[in-house]
């Protein structure tokens, strides 16, 4: 399933497009395609600062849109990504444009037309799925980055590398807006299945029966008050014929490469149990409690098409944290994974009693690290 609604080409030559995006300095001389001199482009309240756009009358069909990039020739990759995005909202009511952003600023090619594609790529993103009003979508299909012949090989890998990132991102951003009704635990973990098997993942899904047999004591507690059951979705890239070190390899079993492993938080929905959240505007976004489990899910897609030389496992803890009466309640004393035992003075805490058992289970492979990410606010340990 696709997330980004546009797709980024390289080119040596500018094709027959509805927008052209022509990159202005803030100091030099304006492109001549312009038609424009620096006084009239300052009248209309355009200098050339990072991020600007200014849609310049032209006489015939294509729209022509002058991009700020700052000072000499010195944007950055950053500084050129925020520039594209920029573009790309400028050229939201047309279907294609080109751009010889990619072949200004400083530093490597391919980097800056990663971060050029990156930016297109995120700022044409709408999440409409369950609109019916399509008119604030964006009607950007394609997209074409002009650089000189030498760069073109240069610029197409950077580009390929924006678009997997820029992908993985839009999607991270889809499952975050999702309505907690088309996205519970059980839901996420099949679409984690999907992607893992679109991607070169292995997967393993984990059943409340399972965590409890496997004293998930964390994930299972916070499950209580709801009615949708739990979820783990385990995730493991391997490159090549690499094995895991430490405990779960088996015995005489090692491997030279890193392991990295990643655990998200994946609250579904978080009311806050039973110590209830106040009815106020950011209740309405608890919804995006899952968003550290879409960003490790959204990661860990991207691994094989870059090629990473490492190893990494990730672990997506998932369950919805909902008043009951059945749901865990203040003073309650839960047992971890780890065997810990916690008493519960806020039931909305629970990012922390789901990212434990998480934690515990990467432990227990010996990782070289771990990374967890998460929505967490308040006192967090």
């Amino acid at each position: 399933m696709k997330h980004a609604q546009l797709a980024v080409t390289v080119a040596h030559e500018t094709p027959n497009a509805e927008v052209v995006g022509v990159p202005v300095t803030s100091d030099k001389s304006v492109p001549a395609e312009l038609g424009v001199s620096r006084t009239q482009l300052a009248a209309a309240g355009f200098d050339g600062k990072v991020g600007q756009t200014l849609i310049v009358p032209s006489s015939g069909k294509t729209v022509m849109v002058a991009v700020g990039v700052g000072a000499g020739n010195s944007a950055t990759a950053h500084e050129l990504r925020n520039a594209a995005a920029a573009l790309a909202r400028t050229a939201a009511k047309h279907a294609s444009l080109a751009t010889t952003l990619a072949g200004v600023g400083r530093g490597d090619r391919a980097e800056i037309a990663q971060a050029v594609t990156e930016g297109l790529l995120l700022a044409s993103h709408r999440y409409g799925a369950l609109k019916s009003d399509k008119s604030f979508n964006s009607k950007l299909k394609s997209a074409v980055l002009v650089v000189d012949s030498k760069s073109l090989g240069a610029a197409a890998n950077g580009s390929r590398r924006g678009t997997v990132i820029g992908e993985a991102v839009c999607m991270a951003r889809d499952f975050a807006n999702m309505p907690p009704a088309y996205l519970t635990a059980k839901m996420f973990a099949d679409h984690a299945q999907q992607v893992a098997a679109e991607t070169g993942l292995r997967v393993e899904v984990y059943d409340k029966d399972r965590l409890l047999a496997m004293g998930c004591g964390g994930i299972i507690g916070v499950n209580r008050g709801s009615v949708n059951p739990p979820r783990m979705v385990k995730l493991s890239y391997r490159p090549g014929k690499a094995v895991l070190k430490g405990k779960s390899a088996g015995k005489g079993k090692k491997s030279s490469l890193p392991h990295l492993i990643m655990v998200g938080k994946g609250v579904m929905y978080d009311s806050g149990g039973i110590s209830l959240k106040p009815s106020n505007p950011s209740h309405a976004m608890m919804k995006a409690d899952m968003s550290g489990a879409a960003a490790v899910l959204s990661a860990m897609s991207t691994l094989k098409a870059l090629g990473c030389k490492n190893q990494v496992t990730a672990y997506l803890m998932c369950t919805d944290n909902l008043p009951s009466g059945s749901a865990m309640a203040m003073g309650d004393v839960l047992t971890m994974r780890n065997k810990k035992t916690v008493e519960i003075h806020n039931t909305d805490a629970e990012g922390r009693l789901i990212l434990a058992d998480g934690l515990s289970l990467a432990a227990e492979l010996e990782p070289d690290a771990i990374v967890d990410i998460a929505t967490l606010t308040g006192a967090c340990a």
